[in-house]
């Protein structure tokens, strides 16, 4: 895919509101002609022992990482049904796959995503459109600013390739998915690990 000329315009929705959603969408096929690619990557983490998680802990990942993921994809799908083409890529995580301690709430999200991800993969292969996720592991983002640098360490000494992930290693796994070389791939969970599932 050839990404040169793009346009782009930076804007702000809560991803848990259906309408919102749908307004937002409906908004940005307007500004740009259509939509070809939709890539779910809102999430957020609430990390936390379930004896010690609160029902709003539960709700707010569920409601932004899985039901997040729902109403954008609702909002696009009738679009690319029509024009029998298009790209979703869900940013899901190791954790949905292996599952992690202190992460129930989000472990849900992500395994919720990677099933949706195959469902609706065999639901739309047919129109054209394919549907595939990408499960990160640690990757050195936000989310490990605040760790110190022994653990750090230690998170590292568990990953089979022995570092934490950079952000240009999901960024290029992204890029592939939706290029031609990978026309032939939906319904995949690619995990950018370094082999952490595979570890476990």
């Amino acid at each position: 895919m050839n990404w040169a000329g793009c346009r782009s315009k930076a804007s702000r929705v809560d991803i848990r509101d259906s309408e919102a959603v749908k307004k937002w969408i409906e908004q940005t096929k307007k500004r740009f002609g259509g939509i070809d690619i939709l890539i779910n990557n809102a999430g957020i983490i609430m990390d936390k022992a379930l004896m010690l998680m609160s029902p709003d802990d539960w709700n707010e990942v569920i409601d932004t990482n899985l039901n997040g993921m729902f109403h954008a994809t609702r909002a696009c799908i009738v679009s690319f049904l029509k024009q029998k083409s298009g790209e979703i890529i869900n940013i899901s995580s190791v954790s949905g796959t292996i599952g992690l301690p202190r992460q129930t709430n989000y472990s849900a999200s992500k395994g919720g995503m990677n099933s949706f991800t195959k469902a609706l993969a065999k639901e739309v292969a047919a129109y054209g459109i394919r549907v595939n996720a990408v499960a990160p592991g640690f990757i050195d983002t936000d989310m490990l600013t605040g760790f110190p640098q022994q653990q750090r360490e230690t998170i590292s000494a568990m990953i089979p390739l022995g570092r934490i992930g950079a952000v240009g290693d999901v960024a290029g796994t992204v890029r592939f998915l939706l290029s031609e070389d990978a026309r032939y791939l939906t319904g995949q969970i690619i995990h950018v690990d370094g082999g952490l599932a595979m570890k476990t």
